[in-house]
C-alpha cells in the first residue's frame, strides 16, 4: 500500500519538478548508472546477463537523449526517474534493480560533481585560449606606448603590451582556480545512499576509479549534502567574469571617440537603429555586463546552504538553475572575449600622442631629484610646483627654463629635459615586472613559458 492516499496537487508537482533543467545531466547520469551496474555486478548483487541487459539498455536511452528522441511523460519528476523509467520499458524488471544500494542523494551528488569537474576543466580550456591571444597581442605591441592610468587619470607611461599582459596574469589565476574547482569534486559521493550508507557491501574504490574520482567519499552524511564544490566553481567563474568585465570596460573606454586608442571589429560591434554614424562596442559592454550576473548565481548558491541542516533538503534542488546558468555564461564570456581580442585593431598614432603627455614623467622628474640627494616627499612638492606653473602658464613642462627650474630647485639642470623626452620615461622602469623594454621582454618570455605548461599539464 502506497504511503500517500492520493496524486499530488499540481501546484506541487510544478514546484517539486526539476526535469525542465536537470535534464541537461542525462549524459552524467548514464556513465554513473553504467558504473553503478558494473559495481552491482562484481558484488554478485546483480548476474552477468543481467549487467549486459542493462548496459544495453542504458546506450539506447543514451542514444534516445542524444537525437532528442526520448519522450518524457508527466511522471518524470527529474531526469534520472525518466531515465530509470524508460530504461525499465526497454529492458524490463532488471531496471529496476539498478538502483539497488543507491539514493537519488547520492546519485545526484555524484552527477553534479561529475557535471561541475567537466565544466571546470572546459573553462579552463578558454582561459588557455583566451591567454594565447592576449600573449600573441602583447607580442605583436610590446613597443607601443600609451599612458597607464590610475583612478582613470593619465598616471605614468606604459607600453600596450605589458598593459595587455595584466589581463594576462589574471586569467593565469583563473585558470587556477578552476583547477581548484574540478579538484573539489574528487571525493566520490555514490555508495553513501540516502545519509547513512548501504546495507550492501559494495567496491566503492572502484567505482571511485571508474568515473575518474580519487577516492569515495569518506562520510555518507557529507557526501549526499555537500555542493562545496558547485561553490568553488561559481566562485572561480565569478572572479573570471569580474576579470573580462574589466576588459570589456577598457575596450568599451579606448573605442570611444574621445580616446580613439582601439576599434572592435564589425563582427563584434553593432549599429544603432537610428544614428547612422554610430559603432557601438556591444560585445565589450556584455563583457561588463555578465559579471553580476555570474556573481548573482554565487550568492543564489551560498544562500540555499546557509544554515541548510544535514543531510539532504529538497532545498539542494535550487543548486543546478543558477550553476547551469554560470556555467553558460562564463563560457559564452570567455569565448566572446577571445574573439572579440582577435579581431581588435590598435590605432599607434593616438596611443603615442596620448602617451606623449609630458605630466606622466613627473614621477621620472622627482626620481631624478632623489638620485640627486632629495628625500622622494621633497621632490614630490618640487615637481608639484614645477607642474602648477606650468599649468597656469599653459606651457608644456618641456617649456620652462633653465631660470624657471632653479627657482623650484637647483638640483634640476639639463637632465631635466632629457627625463622629459618620451623613450625615457618607459626605459627608465628597469624592476622585474615593470613597463621597461628589459622586463617587459623577461615578463614575455615567462607567459610563454607558463601557458606552455598549462597546455602541456592537459
Amino acid at each position: 500500500m502506497p504511503r500517500f492516499d492520493g496524486p499530488p496537487d499540481p501546484l506541487f508537482t510544478r514546484i517539486n519538478a526539476s526535469l525542465g533543467f536537470d535534464r541537461r545531466l542525462w549524459r552524467e547520469d548514464v556513465e554513473g548508472s553504467r558504473a553503478h551496474a558494473r559495481t552491482l555486478a562484481r558484488a554478485e548483487v546483480i548476474s552477468a546477463e543481467e549487467l549486459e541487459q542493462l548496459e544495453v539498455g542504458l546506450g539506447q536511452v543514451a542514444g534516445e537523449l542524444e537525437r532528442g528522441e526520448l519522450d518524457f511523460e508527466a511522471g518524470d519528476e527529474d531526469i534520472h526517474m525518466a531515465i530509470e523509467r524508460r530504461l525499465t520499458e526497454l529492458v524490463g524488471p532488471v531496471g529496476g534493480k539498478l538502483h539497488t544500494g543507491r539514493s537519488r542523494n547520492d546519485q545526484v551528488a555524484t552527477d553534479l560533481a561529475l557535471f561541475v569537474r567537466g565544466r571546470a576543466e572546459r573553462a579552463r580550456g578558454l582561459i588557455r585560449a583566451l591567454m594565447g591571444r592576449l600573449l600573441a597581442l602583447a607580442e605583436a605591441h610590446a613597443d607601443w606606448r600609451m599612458p597607464g592610468y590610475t583612478h582613470l587619470q593619465r598616471a605614468q607611461p606604459v607600453y600596450l603590451g605589458h598593459h595587455l599582459l595584466a589581463y594576462f596574469w589574471m586569467l593565469e589565476r583563473d585558470e587556477i582556480r578552476f583547477a581548484a574547482a574540478a579538484g573539489s569534486t574528487m571525493a566520490m559521493p555514490l555508495g553513501s545512499g540516502a545519509l547513512a550508507g548501504l546495507n550492501w557491501d559494495l567496491d566503492r574504490q572502484a567505482t571511485a576509479e571508474e568515473l575518474g574520482f580519487a577516492r569515495p567519499s569518506p562520510n555518507s552524511i557529507d557526501a549526499v549534502s555537500n555542493r562545496d564544490f558547485a561553490l568553488d566553481y561559481l566562485y572561480a567563474a565569478t572572479v573570471c567574469a569580474t576579470h573580462l568585465s574589466r576588459l570589456g570596460a577598457e575596450i568599451v573606454i579606448w573605442s570611444s571617440e574621445e580616446f580613439g586608442f582601439c576599434e572592435p571589429a564589425d563582427e563584434f560591434a553593432s549599429g544603432s537603429s537610428i544614428m547612422p554614424q554610430k559603432k557601438n562596442p556591444d560585445a565589450a559592454e556584455l563583457l561588463r555586463a555578465k559579471a553580476p550576473r555570474v556573481l548573482g548565481s554565487l550568492s543564489s548558491l551560498a544562500g540555499v546552504l546557509h544554515a541548510l541542516p544535514l543531510a539532504y533538503a529538497k532545498d539542494l534542488q535550487e543548486d543546478k538553475e543558477a550553476l547551469f546558468d554560470a556555467v553558460d555564461t562564463i563560457e559564452l564570456s570567455l569565448e566572446a572575449a577571445e574573439r572579440l581580442l582577435g579581431g581588435l585593431r590598435f590605432d599607434r598614432q593616438r596611443l603615442a600622442a596620448a602617451a606623449g603627455d609630458e605630466m606622466v614623467a613627473a614621477t621620472d622628474v622627482a626620481d631624478l631629484l632623489v638620485r640627486r640627494g632629495m628625500p622622494f616627499r621633497e621632490a614630490h612638492g618640487v615637481v608639484g610646483g614645477l607642474v602648477r606653473e606650468a599649468l597656469e602658464r599653459g606651457i608644456a613642462l618641456s617649456e620652462l627654463d633653465r631660470e624657471d627650474l632653479g627657482r623650484h630647485s637647483e638640483l634640476l639642470d639639463d637632465s631635466y629635459y632629457e627625463v622629459l623626452s618620451g623613450d625615457a620615461w618607459l626605459d627608465s622602469k628597469r624592476s622585474a615586472g615593470g613597463t621597461g623594454a628589459a622586463p617587459l621582454a623577461a615578463q614575455l618570455a615567462t607567459a610563454r613559458e607558463v601557458l606552455a605548461a598549462l597546455d602541456e599539464i592537459q
